[in-house]
């Protein structure tokens, strides 16, 4: 099977299946008969660019739906230890950006260490802050209010406001944080 062929086939086949749409119900949309819908999901088959045509027609998808490359799926293994951390408060805040911000997925994910006995105070930005406690107990100042938050523990607050993160602990306090942005 050429290239082409397995990606058409691919996509044919994904749309289809992702619809719930059986081979007789394409054929009914389309015009196109069961059996070459068949052998172009089998890539048995080199559909012209009419039936092509024809198919994304009656599926209401745009030609080029078929001739897009499925990603595969990405595996990205990192660790803490080789990022470069940014260094705030004269190195006693540091934040290692884990996976930065990406305008598709909506939010970015940092790991944070807080040395003991220091705070760091957060100027209110958008989005909601997801906190999760890795180790450590961590004071977690939210307009005044305040949250104390052991190892295993998380809160989520809205970030427009102001928020200090204290370690009054004689222990390094480490935590995960997760920013989620509007649409």
């Amino acid at each position: 099977m050429e290239f082409i062929q397995e990606v058409i086939a691919n996509n044919l086949a994904q749309i289809r299946k992702t619809r719930g749409l059986s081979l007789d119900k394409v054929a009914e949309l389309t015009g196109v008969s069961k059996a070459m819908l068949a052998q172009i999901e089998n890539g048995k088959s080199n559909p012209t660019v009419t039936t092509l045509w024809k198919i994304a027609n009656g599926l209401q998808v745009s030609f080029s739906a078929f001739l897009k490359e499925t990603e595969k799926p990405q595996i990205e293994k990192i660790n803490i230890n080789q990022l470069n951390p940014l260094i705030d408060d004269d190195g006693n805040y540091l934040v290692y950006s884990v996976f930065p911000f990406h305008p598709e997925k909506k939010f970015e994910i940092f790991t944070v260490d807080l040395k003991p006995g220091f705070s760091h105070k957060s100027e209110k930005h958008l989005g909601e802050e997801y906190v999760l406690i890795q180790r450590g107990t961590l004071t977690l100042d939210v307009q005044g209010e305040k949250f104390e938050l052991n190892t295993d523990e998380t809160i989520k607050f809205n970030a427009n406001t102001e928020h200090i993160y204290i370690n009054s602990s004689d222990e390094l306090v480490r935590f995960y944080l997760i920013i989620s942005y509007p649409d």
